[in-house]
């Protein structure tokens, strides 16, 4: 018995110590490597990749050459990424990349998987296809969840603007202070709000800066909030006022889609109701009984 014991904690020990080696072990080595040489610079691989210039998107940049395109179809994918959030200048270079990369890919996939065994034509040409079209469903799908967010952040923003601006801040400033203050809770709309900051301080004029955030948006709600705006600045009325009475419209019209949300629910419910409950309730409710009855026919007619 003791000599189970002794032997059961030494597998303990053992077991303890090569944990403790392989969740700290990193943190010991780095202490003794800075005293033994504490010039020598640790880096890890993603750390010396980044300094040597590799990144993904520098190799997919390399495939979008493939593809013959225009400038005008050039300019509405840039529209279309911009209104994703996408601003860097080699969005339009990596989008067009994947569009080259994800049907080769695709075809890959269905080769080693072997489902064009049987017609490999149509199989090929599906996968192209859908390789082909999959980063604009993707790039649509990113767009209209943006616009979600900030549909969605649209009511807070404005509270805070009428704060700012009750509290005695101008407008621009407002702006500013709504745009730093709201980064983490709503930070699609303050990335917008933060453009239209820099392209007033590059001297472009109010109207024309609005306006071009409700271009890059294409959000209804904020296009109308431009519009108030733009029409407040012109006829010198309250902005304050303005902003409160368009918040709380927008908070008027997402109740009033919640409760056309849930009214579509009940007809939304008879397709389902219709092809999977009710076949099961008539299953168990007029099953037992068409057993007996066909058993009780059976033994009438066998009399």
């Amino acid at each position: 018995m003791e000599t189970t014991i002794i032997t059961f904690f030494l597998i303990f020990v053992v077991i303890a110590g090569i944990g403790i080696f392989a969740f700290q072990g990193g943190t010991m080595l780095k202490r003794l490597t800075a005293v033994i040489s504490p010039e020598t610079k640790q880096t890890s691989l993603i750390t010396s990749i980044q300094e040597s210039g590799f990144s993904l998107s520098t190799v997919v940049e390399q495939f979008e050459k493939i593809l013959p395109r225009s400038q005008a179809e050039v300019s509405v994918v840039q529209k279309r990424l911009i209104r994703a959030g996408y601003r860097n200048d080699s969005a339009v270079k990596v989008f067009y990349g994947m569009k080259t990369i994800v049907p080769v890919l695709l075809v890959i996939g269905v080769f080693f998987s072997g489902l064009a065994k049987e017609n490999p034509f149509v199989f090929y040409i599906a996968a192209l296809g859908l390789g082909f079209l999959g980063p604009d469903f993707w790039l649509g799908r990113q767009i209209t969840s943006r616009q979600a967010r900030i549909r969605r952040g649209l009511p807070d923003v404005l509270d805070l603007l009428v704060i700012c601006i009750e509290a005695g801040l101008s407008l621009d400033q407002s702006v500013i202070r709504t745009s730093q203050e709201l980064q983490r809770a709503q930070p699609a709309l303050c990335d917008e709000l933060g453009i239209v900051v820099l392209e007033q301080r590059a001297g472009r004029p109010r109207s024309e800066a609005w306006k071009h955030l409700a271009e890059r948006t294409d959000v209804d709600s904020l296009r109308n909030l431009v519009t108030v705006l733009v029409q407040s600045e012109q006829f010198g009325t309250s902005i304050a006022k303005t902003l409160r009475t368009h918040s709380d419209t927008l908070r008027t019209q997402r109740i009033q889609q919640v409760e056309e949300m849930a009214a579509k629910t009940t007809v939304k419910l008879i397709f389902p109701l219709v092809l999977f409950i009710f076949p099961s309730l008539f299953l168990v409710v007029l099953g037992p009984a068409a057993i007996l009855m066909s058993e009780s026919f059976q033994k009438f007619f066998s009399n």
